[in-house]
């Protein structure tokens, strides 16, 4: 159990209607008038919380001395799963009785989607195959990765249109820094190209190796399935958009990462914009994001080539003497 001051933290659950969760934690946003404000995700059981953030990106909550559910009350809670919708929470008032539990977030089809975050084989697999596809799953959660890659492996051999199953095996091999996970995450997107999720994984590893054209022609058809996108998908975007020189759909895709990003999960996107906004001649803008980023930058390199940007703009707005 969490301790701590009373209403230091809410907890909820997520479901989806008429199926299993999927392996991958479910993003959750609190949005405050209009505005996202704090960001988690679920566990394997679909449970989730809301809690002070800890020191990478965490000013926004250890600016205000309220308690957490103070601080948020009247803001809605939402899951995001591509393909489907999410029923509202809302956080209410509480006092010290209150249990932190919010509930749960009902996670529904979205009527006429095109896209999800499962993919439409699952249901279609063989027996045997499903069977090998839940083993892999509880053996990932039991933490043995080479386990359930065998069982990934069995399910792909009987069924090989089998997207998630090709997908996990792609994380694992991810994770391992495997060459092979490029390959995975191909073969789930041709068995069911409508299956977002490996999309990203394929433009992380784009980023990496510096395709930029590849980079950012996975993230439009990732974006093109789901507008919405992510905070990672509109990251990829605007970095795969800023090396091959289109700064305005590069500042566009970055302003749609760091809206969804309060706690700077990905670090790197406003620092990114300024130097995006520097290079269209936006200099007090790009000097406005880089001292944004002395708030939340950890010391080290990264901090230090932040100070040494805002040094070289500084004379540019700074009128003489």
């Amino acid at each position: 159990m969490r301790s701590g001051r009373v209403g230091d933290y809410l907890s909820g659950n997520v479901t989806l209607l008429g199926g299993a969760l999927p392996w991958d934690p479910i993003p959750v946003t609190v949005t405050c008038e209009g505005q996202a404000r704090f960001t988690t995700t679920t566990d394997a059981k679909g449970n989730f919380v809301i809690a002070p953030a800890q020191p990478a990106g965490s000013t926004t909550i250890k600016a205000d001395a309220n308690p957490l559910a103070a601080q948020f009350v009247g803001c809605g809670v939402d899951a995001a799963l591509p393909g489907f919708d999410s029923s509202p929470l809302t956080i209410a008032n509480r006092n010290v009785l209150d249990s932190p539990n919010l509930g749960t977030i009902t996670l529904r089809r979205e009527e006429g989607a095109s896209f999800a975050g499962l993919s439409s084989t699952t249901a279609a697999a063989p027996k045997d195959a499903a069977k090998s596809f839940d083993k892999a799953r509880n053996e990932w959660l039991d933490n043995k990765p080479d386990r359930a890659k065998k069982d990934l492996q069995k399910a792909v051999e009987i069924y090989p249109q089998f997207a998630e199953a090709w997908y996990q095996m792609g994380k694992i091999q991810e994770a391992m820094n495997s060459p092979e996970a490029s390959n995975s995450f191909s073969k789930a997107v041709a068995a069911d190209p409508k299956f977002v999720l490996p999309y990203e994984h394929l433009a992380a590893l784009a980023a990496e190796a510096e395709n930029w054209q590849e980079l950012v022609d996975d993230t439009n058809r990732e974006l093109e399935l789901n507008p919405r996108g992510t905070l990672g998908a509109w990251y990829y975007n605007a970095l795969g958009n800023y090396h091959i020189k289109q700064l305005a759909v590069a500042e566009k895709s970055a302003m749609k990462s760091l809206s969804m990003d309060p706690l700077h999960i990905q670090p790197e996107t406003e620092q990114m914009l300024a130097v995006i906004l520097a290079q269209k001649g936006d200099v007090a803008g790009a000097l406005q994001h880089l001292r944004n980023c002395l708030t939340y930058f950890p010391p080290g390199p990264k901090l230090e080539l932040v100070k040494h940007q805002i040094a070289q703009l500084e004379p540019a707005v700074t009128p003489p003497n």
